[in-house]
């Protein structure tokens, strides 16, 4: 589930504790845990509402002045409208591991690591490329990057997702940047 930076920030501040959205079916579940540019949201509650039903106490939760404002941001993606309930829980922790540089043991884990990704990939080794790539083109969209190797934008994406999950690389505004843990990685790989 994508939330909007403003709507991020309301969420943090406590201003905003509800969002919705018009779904088939639910496509996300209480009790599961997003990652944010805010840090970890838990989703509380997922519960489906009649638009009737909805007051202006409910719109101001959701960070809106009025009923048809907040119904309206819901999207078109299905019929049913559900409100999910959502609560700030602290920080990413792979913000911390971004900052983290590892000792020899963990270098050799991550280089491991690495060399699994390759050698697993259906379109060959990519990691040193990619990290190469992004450390030499800090902030330049994910298509731009993908276009340079020949990658579709979409594969490129999820690839660079595992590189964020070893707390390597992360997201900017637009494209991404080498972590301090990413740095110290490619240094030893040069």
């Amino acid at each position: 589930m994508l939330l909007k930076h403003d709507v991020l920030a309301g969420i943090e501040s406590g201003r905003i504790g509800s969002v919705y959205r018009r779904w088939d079916q639910a496509r996300v579940k209480a009790g599961s845990k997003l990652r944010t540019a805010i840090g970890v949201i838990e989703v509380v509650t997922v519960d489906a509402v009649e638009p009737e039903t909805l007051t202006r106490e409910d719109a101001v939760e959701g960070g809106f002045e009025n009923v048809p404002d907040l119904v309206a941001s819901a999207g078109s993606r299905g019929e049913t409208l559900y409100r999910i309930r959502l609560r700030h829980v602290g920080p990413d922790p792979r913000v911390i591991l971004r900052q983290t540089i590892p000792d020899e043991a963990g270098m050799t884990e991550i280089d491991r690591r690495l060399q699994r990704l390759d050698s697993t990939s259906k379109h060959g080794p990519w990691t040193r490329e990619t990290l190469v790539l992004i450390g030499e083109n800090p902030g330049l969209r994910a298509e731009d990057l993908a276009a340079s190797v020949g990658r579709e934008k979409l594969p490129f994406k999820l690839d660079v997702r595992k590189l964020k999950e070893m707390g390597l690389t992360e997201s900017l505004l637009t494209g991404y940047r080498l972590s301090p843990r990413g740095e110290a990685i490619m240094k030893r790989l040069a």
